[in-house]
């Protein structure tokens, strides 16, 4: 068992009966008779994009238990991650800030630094028992950072199965959950992370076929070939969706057993857009709008549907005030409590009017280990993306015509067929392989073709980003306004890409593999040029 290091908790009486009545007077219940402080689980998927639950209207996967908690508390249509990546995605939920802020930690695969506080610590130091199984904050490096753990919590990843399909992990994440609550405390309310590793590639081919999946009930995004070797590999995604889920439901069986149901905000969702061209890691829909319902049962209105803009970074102000904590200053986002304890649907609060998202060197993908730094500002209407550095293929570049620098060296990966920030995968391998087909061409324009400097999409009519509104006379009014709210705000926040010193995301170490790319291509060694 890899959890030591817990620290002694701290029991702080008087904190937790005024954490206890601001969250009875939000809730409403002032009169009431004092609960318990909430206990929080956090279910977090990888790389799942929101379209793919049963609550959202997905055919293709299995998903009772996200959709029991939609029903039984709050589902959010317009959730959206901070960083189309894992790492930077999960070290913005933890901090309450956004990837601009979070030096190191908001490339992906890098440092986290120490200095940054995260709010599992904050609970942990007021009394909450805290942990996780399957997948913290990762990847990279958080060890020689100064962390002496995960800055999540205690690992619980002891126990392990026989998964269905081989592209599945072992985790048994609900026994680990199971053996987690063994050792909780009575008296002490608990904080857990379920990071489970699903649906993040690889997958079995053919596993969604082979479960009673079907091809026809794939529906496919206009920026996705219309072809069956496409929809096979999303029905293999979607059977990890379903593994996800079934895992959540024993956790959830498991909490209403024990009787600690009521008492437990549930909060499901993902960190990123899922493992295919155009999707992850990249600012579009796909990229960075997420699954996300939450439950509090017999404390929050049940059964609505919320179209307020939220953001990731608003999860650690939220568990905090839950917890009666205040969210230090330093945290950007906002709680969503008050959305949560509201009898209303639709929009609720008029200033949740946009969200902002960002993302900087995703894998070793380019010479020099250099990144296609991005930010956006979406509101209900448009998404408008500055791409930093035009003149770089977005995805990663093309193999090179010298083929010598493809050649196996110790410790480092092969470029293959190159675009490497799309994950490896057969829709990838078809879309590259067919490039100049008339039905694919228009793919793989859109997924790996250099993009123009400014993006602008009208979501309403376009969800899926294929016309760029950038350059049209008409919307150039609405272009200016959201660039001008874009700059505001990222200067406001402290952005290096707004002040001056942007290229110091460039010499950040990637602790991941590096790739035989021509220039710097040092493994967790900071590049010199742009420090």
């Amino acid at each position: 068992m890899q959890h030591q290091n817990r620290r002694c908790f701290m029991k702080h009486l008087t904190g937790l009966t005024l954490g206890v009545s601001g969250v009875l007077s939000l809730l409403g219940k002032s009169n009431a008779k004092p609960l318990k402080r909430p206990n929080i689980l956090f279910a977090i998927s990888d790389d799942q994009s929101w379209a793919h639950t049963g609550a959202n209207g997905s055919r293709i996967v299995n998903t009772p238990n996200f959709d029991r908690v939609a029903r039984q508390g709050t589902l959010f249509e317009n959730a959206f991650c901070a960083a189309p990546q894992c790492s930077p995605s999960r070290a913005a939920i933890l901090t309450g800030r956004n990837i601009w802020q979070l030096e190191e930690a908001g490339t992906h695969g890098s440092y986290f630094p120490r200095k940054f506080t995260v709010f599992t610590n904050l609970l942990e130091e007021d009394g909450y028992f805290i942990g996780y199984t399957g997948k913290p904050w990762a990847p990279g490096n958080w060890e020689d950072a100064g962390w002496s753990r995960n800055p999540v919590g205690p690992e619980y990843n002891e126990h392990r199965l026989e998964p269905p399909f081989s592209g599945i992990k072992d985790f048994d994440y609900a026994k680990n959950f199971k053996e987690y609550l063994s050792e909780k405390p009575q008296n002490s309310p608990f904080f857990f992370w379920f990071g489970c590793k699903e649906p993040h590639r690889e997958y079995e081919p053919g596993s969604g076929l082979e479960t009673g999946k079907k091809l026809k009930d794939v529906k496919l995004p206009p920026f996705f070939p219309d072809h069956d070797y496409i929809k096979s590999d999303i029905l293999d995604y979607a059977v990890e969706i379903d593994w996800f889920d079934q895992h959540l439901g024993k956790m959830i069986d498991l909490l209403e057993s024990r009787g600690e149901l009521e008492n437990t905000l549930i909060v499901v969702t993902s960190d990123n857009g899922m493992p295919f061209p155009r999707a992850k890691a990249n600012m579009y829909e796909y990229g960075t709008r997420m699954p996300l319902a939450i439950c509090w049962p017999g404390q929050i209105p049940a059964g609505r549907r919320i179209k307020d803009m939220v953001s990731f970074i608003d999860f650690a102000p939220t568990f905090l005030e839950i917890a009666g904590l205040t969210a230090p200053k330093e945290m950007t986002g906002s709680s969503l409590l008050n959305i949560l304890t509201s009898h209303k649907q639709g929009l609720i609060n008029p200033e949740r009017d946009h969200v902002l998202t960002g993302r900087e060197r995703h894998t070793h993908a380019r010479p020099d280990n250099l990144g296609y730094p991005c930010r956006s500002i979406r509101t209900h209407q448009y998404l408008y993306i500055h791409n930093f550095k035009p003149e770089r293929h977005p995805a990663g570049n093309p193999p090179p015509e010298d083929v010598q620098l493809d050649i196996n060296t110790p410790d480092l990966k092969p470029i293959g067929s190159g675009y490497n920030d799309i994950d490896a995968s057969p829709s990838k391998d078809f879309i590259i392989e067919h490039q100049y087909d008339p039905g694919v061409a228009h793919s793989f324009e859109l997924a790996c073709e250099k993009r123009p400097e400014e993006e602008l999409y009208d979501i309403v009519n376009d969800p899926a980003c294929i016309v760029n509104l950038a350059d049209e006379p008409e919307f150039q009014s609405v272009k200016q306004g959201l660039r001008t709210r874009l700059d505001k705000a990222l200067t406001k926040q402290g952005d290096p890409r707004l002040h001056g010193n942007g290229d110091i995301f460039e010499s950040y170490p990637r602790f991941g593999r590096m790739r035989n790319f021509s220039g710097f291509k040092e493994r967790g060694e900071y590049n010199p040029e742009y420090q």
